[in-house]
């Protein structure tokens, strides 16, 4: 399946994320987010707060078949999406997952505050301060 964009971020910023999720169902814009499978990860519960969903990845072995199949799935949905669209506050991973678009030749965008000012971050085309602004992009974007 092709993607318009790929959603990157952590885990615990669920919440932002998901509404960013939102944001795209509303302008019909196809994007692949890891939240989206998340009754299939094969671990944790939907009583666990989203830290404590976390901690207990976090606690499973790196070779393990459900971090190998996770790992498969979000590098399938990014090599399939057209854009890249960070979420932040973001962790390790979702900035490599930004790093990877880059390199495949994706745009990449970002929403959000960043803690500091880093070079790198020059990979990203626009740094969305808000949900409104973002939201005026996908407008033009969709057209």
């Amino acid at each position: 399946m092709k993607y318009d964009f790929f959603i990157a971020g952590r885990a615990r910023n669920k919440d932002n994320i998901l509404r960013i999720c939102n944001l795209m169902d509303k302008y019909n814009i196809s994007y692949y987010c890891f939240l989206k499978n998340e009754k299939n990860w094969g671990y944790g519960n939907s009583n666990q707060t989203p830290e404590e969903r976390q901690r207990e990845f976090e606690s499973l072995d790196l070779k393990s078949d459900i971090v190998l199949n996770l790992f498969k799935q979000d590098m399938d949905g990014e090599k399939e999406s057209e854009n890249l669209l960070l979420v932040l506050p973001a962790g390790k991973a979702a900035h490599i997952e930004s790093g990877i678009a880059y390199g495949l030749g994706k745009k990449c965008y970002a929403i959000g505050e960043y803690d500091s000012t880093d070079t790198l971050y020059n990979i990203f085309e626009k740094i969305f301060s808000s949900e409104t602004e973002l939201e005026q992009h996908l407008k033009i974007y969709k057209k």
